[in-house]
């Protein structure tokens, strides 16, 4: 019988799924191991070949780990909330809800195909109502809590209250907002219950509060920094403007010294790790504030260098900082409107990114400094940013460059603060020298400066030392539909939760996925949609990453309906041991899932610090394109002429995508080429040896490039156990490769080959109980111990490459032997599970059982050589080959050298002088 793919896959694939073969049980002795894929979002497109390299990686890992004794959780499910299903709704008028479904569909079926051990009963998508009641819950969780710095972690909201209501705000040290009242019991305790809210509203850890966001208007909704793309959204390419709303948001702020320290205990790429240590971004420094008599206000900025505060010669806002309105007089009101309204149409990371570009507006106001009382000009200018530190800057342009260039492009005065420091060109921001123009800190070095600076601050109440954090609170209202509606209602303008009883908030119908006309997100549309028939619910609905940010719990104990997760379940599984996912992920959803996990240790539903032990960001794979050559007319318009690659320049032509799929080893299908696109219909063709060679080219894989390569076509010409070993095979798991169908061929050729050691020639299965050779057994263990290694450190391409030599040597020693050939497919299963399992049944093992079989022991006696093939050479010329055993010494050796007939031919009569016999190495006759 041939190996046949089609019939062996899908009769595997069915006896997976009815078998429940790969269900796990939390009630087991073995050791656990958690492995997790960054779960899809599933759009319509469904997967192209590069979209499961990962997937495939941790399913490799995964049955590995199963056949090394472990009990492995490795679950699936689909981040189903998102823009793409609400935009096609907005188009078509479909609910989300069945475009999503139909994307899921198409997706299961895909990774179906491809042999996934997935255990699918505990699937989940973020859109199901009994996934996003849990989200939701613990939305209600961070709103009921505040983070108490002397405990360093969060706590519930009623232990701030009950502080409150005995103590005052004495002996607060929260992660807060900066306008909290210092308040006595009695003065908090006489508050009425709004003024009390909204007091409490400013330690949540999700809170309300006007904040400056990218607002799209085309889309009527917020957009994330990373979802906005050189001042346009990633979505549709529309305008994004920088507006002032009010916004939920997360107080992830709190988290942001521990979100540090987490990185030095995991296991992660250091790139990916430098990308969060950069985002949160710690500096050590001193908040300063700038007296505005006029307003009876202060201008607070924070400074690394706070002992240049005597080189500040003006200050400068963010377009957006709240003071700019009342600090701009009249003669300067129009310059600055029409500043803000320029500014408000670039994207904050478009404002980072520009530092060539020179732009401000004088308010016309002045502040004091803090500690010479002399005026000091309030700008605003761009590269100041609302939502970075205060949103404001004292400016030094003699040690920064860029307040170097604002001051020399607006002829601002430049202070040289240090004996040291040359500025006549730019600025200079050493530390060597000592201090001059700079009142009481005259002639003393930066160490001596800076702590008498603070205490001077800090005595006249306009300074302190501080720590600062590049990292913002996260933006978590989106003004969309398709997403989880937040628990809450408004009373009196002041947020409360609904009851957890009442979880979860289903997601109303609406008429139009819209915003009303009122400007109202889509939720606004509900009819009737209120809390108690009386008090409206909140229109924004939760970002797209609440739901990811989590999920990994649930994959634990998905059918609990009490609990997000039993602590039975959580106890036992504790966090992911391995997860795989791509980079672009990095200060995302990677460093919201660190944020979510910390404060549901906190509240104390675990007792992991991390979610995510070791991640491994798999490298993308590429698409290889196609070209056609089509020959141009004398006015430079195409022809119906195509001009083979070899040809190509003896021609005017231009390159054209064509479609890799009807191209093979470059080759290209004359036929299906006509087909492609009825205008080639009666295409020529200037062929070379007969055949049109295309050209090639490294792209990333696109439907515009007509480069993308569907699995499911892959599967069926070539079978999933190919398709996996062929991805593992293209290069390092980390590392970007292109797709090339050409070498599929190879690793088919492989597979047939393990196939025919167990069939004779007739196609007969031809197994023997006889005792392995020494030589069989080398090639087994060799391939044990390769395995091993190479699958402990995520090395798979290597393996097959292994596999493919092996294979080779048993084909040569024609092994058929059962003690090889059994522990032969149990090394292969991981990669190759379906056409191990059919062989596995046909040995006589019960079906499903390889799953769980032991990994073969590895006898390193079988890789112990007894024997050497020794050079043999006559002065010094190499001669011949004489295998001898590894223990025979130098007198052995030479009687054996005198008496073999093969060695006294190439004497030809001559004496032996001398023999020069190196052990495992050389023997050397001199004659």
């Amino acid at each position: 019988m041939e190996y046949n793919h089609l019939t062996i896959e899908q009769k595997w694939q069915k006896f997976w799924a009815e078998n429940q073969t790969f269900k796990t049980e939390t009630s087991t002795d073995k050791p656990k191991y958690y492995v997790l894929d960054m779960f899809p979002y599933p759009s319509g497109a469904g997967l192209h070949v590069g979209h499961p390299l990962g997937y495939i990686a941790s399913d490799i890992f995964s049955r590995y780990k199963r056949l090394k004794g472990f009990n492995v959780l490795h679950p699936m499910g689909y981040d189903s909330f998102g823009l793409p299903a609400e935009q096609y709704a907005i188009q078509t008028g479909q609910h989300p809800a069945i475009t999503t479904e139909t994307n899921i569909n198409r997706y299961r079926e895909q990774m179906d195909n491809i042999g996934f051990s997935y255990d699918w009963s505990r699937e989940i998508r973020t859109s199901n109502a009994d996934y996003y009641h849990w989200t939701q819950w613990i939305f209600m969780k961070l709103f009921d809590a505040w983070y108490n710095k002397d405990a360093d972690k969060a706590e519930p909201i009623q232990t701030l209250i009950d502080h409150l209501s005995t103590k005052g705000s004495v002996g607060i040290h929260a992660e807060a907002d900066e306008d909290v009242l210092e308040l006595t019991a009695e003065q908090w305790n006489q508050l009425s219950e709004e003024e009390q809210q909204v007091e409490l509203l400013k330690y949540r850890l999700a809170y309300l509060r006007e904040s400056t966001v990218n607002w799209c208007p085309a889309l009527g909704t917020v957009l994330a920094n990373d979802e906005v793309i050189n001042g346009v959204s990633e979505r549709g390419g529309f305008p994004v403007e920088q507006k002032k709303m009010m916004q939920w948001s997360m107080r992830i702020t709190a988290y942001a010294d521990r979100l540090l320290r987490g990185l030095d205990t995991i296991d992660w790429p250091e790139p990916l790790v430098e990308m969060q240590r950069n985002w949160i971004g710690k500096s050590v420094g001193a908040s300063v504030k700038f007296p505005v008599p006029q307003l009876d206000t202060n201008i607070e900025v924070f400074t690394t260098r706070v002992d240049t505060i005597f080189g500040v010669s003006f200050i400068v806002l963010a377009p957006e900082h709240e003071l700019v309105a009342a600090l701009t007089t009249e003669e300067q009101r129009a310059n600055i409107e029409s500043y803000i309204d320029k500014t408000s149409k670039k994207s904050e990371l478009d404002r980072m990114a520009d530092t060539k570009t020179v732009s401000g507006a004088f308010t016309g106001s002045y502040a004091k400094h803090p500690i010479t009382g002399e005026d000091v000009q309030i700008w605003i200018a761009d590269y100041v940013l609302a939502g970075y530190g205060t949103g404001a800057v004292m400016a030094v342009p003699s040690g920064d460059q860029r307040d170097y260039v604002f001051a020399k492009h607006f002829n601002l005065p430049i202070i040289p603060i240090s004996d040291s420091q040359d500025i006549s060109e730019a600025a200079d921001p050493n530390k060597d020298g000592k201090y001059i123009n700079s009142d009481f800190i005259n002639g003393l070095t930066y160490q001596e400066a800076v702590p008498a600076l603070v205490e001077r601050l800090e005595s006249l109440k306009l300074g302190k030392a501080k720590v600062n954090f590049r990292m913002r609170d996260a933006i978590f209202g989106r003004q969309r539909y398709w997403g989880e509606p937040v628990p809450v209602y408004f009373k009196n303008g002041l947020p409360y939760l609904i009851k957890e009883e009442e979880l979860p908030l289903l997601l109303p119908e609406v008429d139009k996925y819209l915003p009303t006309e009122s400007g109202e997100p889509p939720l606004g549309r509900a009819e009737d949609w209120k809390y108690q028939d009386e008090y409206e619910y909140e229109l924004s609905t939760m970002p797209g990453w609440a739901g990811s940010s989590w999920y990994w719990f649930r994959y634990m104990d998905p059918q609990n309906k009490n609990q997000f997760a039993s602590p039975e379940a959580v106890d036992y599984w504790k966090a992911v041991d391995l997860y795989i996912g791509g980079s672009e992920h990095a200060t995302g959803h990677l460093l919201y899932s660190r944020f979510w996990n910390k404060f549901l240790k906190d509240m104390g539903y675990h007792n992991e610090e991390e979610p995510f032990k070791k991640l491994i960001n798999q490298g993308m794979i590429q698409g290889r394109s196609n070209f056609v050559y089509r020959v141009l007319d004398e006015e430079g318009r195409g022809t119906n002429k195509f001009v083979s690659l070899g040809l190509k320049d003896q021609y005017n032509c231009i390159p054209l995508h064509v479609d890799v799929n009807i191209v093979h080893n470059d080759i290209l299908d004359l036929e299906k080429f006509k087909a492609f696109r009825p205008d080639f219909n009666n295409a020529e063709f200037v062929l070379e040896n007969d055949k049109y060679i295309c050209g090639t080219e490294v792209e990333k894989m696109s439907k515009s490039k007509f480069n993308v390569v569907n699995p499911d076509d892959i599967i069926s010409q070539y079978g999933a156990d190919t398709l996996r070993l062929y991805e593992m095979f293209l290069g390092p798991l980390e590392q970007a490769k292109p797709w090339n169908t050409n070498g599929i061929e190879g690793v088919y050729k492989f597979l047939r080959k393990v196939w025919r050691l167990f069939h004779d020639a007739e196609g007969n299965f031809n197994v023997s109980d006889e005792e392995p050779t020494k030589a069989e057994y080398k090639a087994l263990h060799k391939i044990i111990k390769k395995v091993e290694d190479d699958v402990e450190r995520f090395s798979f391409n290597t393996s097959v490459s292994a596999f493919m030599i092996c294979v080779n040597e048993l084909t040569d020693l024609k092994c058929n032997k059962r003690k090889i050939l059994q522990d032969l497919i149990i090394c292969l299963e991981p990669y190759a599970p379906h056409i191990t399992e059919e062989l596995w049944a046909k040995l006589g093992n019960a079906p499903g059982t390889i799953s769980f079989a032991d990994y073969p022991k590895f006898n390193p006696e079988y890789l112990v050589e007894s024997e050497f093939a020794y050079p043999v050479s006559i002065n010094g010329k190499m001669k011949m080959n004489l295998p001898l055993a590894l223990d025979l010494e130098q007198p052995a050796v030479e009687a054996i050298l005198k008496e073999n007939a093969e060695v006294q031919r190439f004497l030809d009569g001559k004496d032996i002088k001398k023999i020069i016999f190196v052990k495992g190495k050389i023997i050397n006759m001199v004659v």
